[in-house]
């Protein structure tokens, strides 16, 4: 007999194609030591197959949807109306609802489940889908649980995830989803976590946002969080917010708005304590995964879990370091009056005749000023040339050096001497490449 349902203990990032990203993540997290995830089961893509294949009136709905653009936005919210209200009609077949009767049990048939859908293009690299699909808290009961279940499973069709998924280049029909029906964690205080500042890019820099209660207020956009900032094991910045609402769990099932006493509203959702034990959980999963995460957390009885990470999508990327070391880099791929950018045949040529170490990035050329805004000679120079060929670029390194990015090392004689020759033999090179047709190498 097939099996629709899987324990979390059979769960594997292998099985993406039957879990979707967000169950796989979350079985990579219950690796990560002295990470808590609460427990759960999922009922794999397969059962969502089944149930929607036989239904006529859903493929017809889907091939309509096929044929639709991101421009038409009334036919999308007709046709996403109409899937949902089919898709939820849809009976759950009794073998399926065995199945997940008998994981409730083992669970606790009567505890609460926040039950989430994980789509099979969720928390990828390249993709995240964050927020595009429904999750449903403090559900009680196998029939309150089959019935968001199927809620979950229309969520695939939402206006904002179909139009997602066409501004992606998805095809929906070759997407699935499965539901993940997970322990219900009664939150003090939620939020989310990333691992690299999303607002400056600084990957050596944490982010954390906090509010009261279920993270739903803050999903919603019902709270302005606290913000708290981590950077080598300390708190560099916190920005408490006013905090007037917040979201707890019913004791019979579903959740329920609640004002924040005033004299609560600008006490800080975490602890200073607190907020650095977090941001070592988030360091520990993203040396797990390997690239910067985006995390969903919940506070209970002083213990953080886990619920949900996924990596940081729109991050620019940079190039690799091997160090602990600070690091510059600086656009050279194109300056005034350069009417087109460098291309990759002028970019090899670039770095041919020219010194310092050189990085590609984003289709783009850079290098590496690090070691030149340390030393008070070269520091000089760079900026003196940068004020002729890019104010811009100039004012950006400006902002670094008063924040003392970069400290400036005692003034060494022998070092600008060694600059300076650089620099000359630089010149001589770039002189040779006078002739046009070299140049037009540089914008080939």
């Amino acid at each position: 007999m097939n099996s629709y349902v899987l324990n979390f203990q059979e769960i594997d990032k292998t099985r993406l194609s039957v879990i979707g990203g967000k169950g796989a993540n979350l079985w990579e997290l219950s690796k990560v030591p002295g990470v808590k995830v609460p427990k759960c089961f999922c009922v794999i893509t397969e059962a969502y197959k089944r149930i929607t294949g036989e239904s006529k009136e859903l493929n017809g709905l889907l091939e309509e949807l096929s044929h639709l653009r991101v421009e038409d936005k009334e036919k999308i919210s007709k046709v996403s109306k109409k899937i949902r209200m089919v898709i939820e009609s849809l009976s759950i077949p009794k073998d399926i609802q065995e199945e997940i009767a008998i994981c409730l049990t083992r669970l606790g048939e009567k505890d609460a489940y926040a039950v989430r859908s994980s789509a099979t293009a969720e928390d990828l690299p390249t993709a995240s889908f964050a927020g595009q699909q429904d999750t449903y808290l403090n559900i009680i009961g196998l029939e309150e649980v089959l019935k968001h279940i199927s809620k979950c499973w229309a969520s695939l069709f939402t206006e904002r995830a179909i139009t997602y998924r066409l501004q992606n280049g998805f095809d929906h029909l070759k997407e699935n989803i499965s539901v993940l029906v997970q322990k219900m964690v009664f939150s003090e205080a939620s939020g989310i976590l990333f691992t690299a500042d999303p607002v400056t890019s600084n990957r050596k820099a944490l982010s954390i946002d906090a509010s009261f209660g279920l993270g739903e207020a803050l999903v919603l956009g019902l709270v302005n969080p606290d913000n708290y900032k981590v950077q080598s094991g300390k708190v560099i910045d916190k920005q408490i917010s006013s905090k007037k609402l917040a979201i707890y769990a019913l004791k019979n099932g579903g959740t329920k708005e609640q004002e924040i006493e005033p004299k609560m509203q600008y006490r800080q959702a975490l602890t200073d304590e607190q907020i650095l034990n977090l941001s070592q959980i988030g360091r520990n999963v993203e040396k797990h995964f390997g690239c910067p995460q985006d995390m969903e957390w919940c506070l209970y009885d002083d213990t953080f879990y886990i619920v949900q990470s996924r990596p940081i999508t729109n991050l620019y990327p940079i190039p690799e370091a091997n160090d602990e070391e600070k690091h510059v880099y600086l656009s050279v791929g194109h300056q005034q009056m350069m009417t087109d950018p460098l291309k990759p045949l002028g970019m090899s040529l670039m770095e041919l005749v020219s010194f310092g170490h050189r990085f590609k990035a984003g289709g783009r050329l850079f290098v590496d000023v690090a070691q030149m805004l340390a030393s008070p000679d070269r520091r000089e120079m760079l900026l003196n040339s940068m004020e002729q060929h890019d104010p811009l670029t100039k004012d950006a390194m400006m902002k670094i050096i008063e924040k003392d990015f970069i400290k400036c090392l005692p003034d060494d004689k022998e070092e600008q001497n060694d600059s300076k020759n650089k620099i000359k033999v630089c010149r001589l090179r770039i002189q040779s490449c006078k002739s046009k047709a070299t140049r037009q190498l540089f914008l080939t």
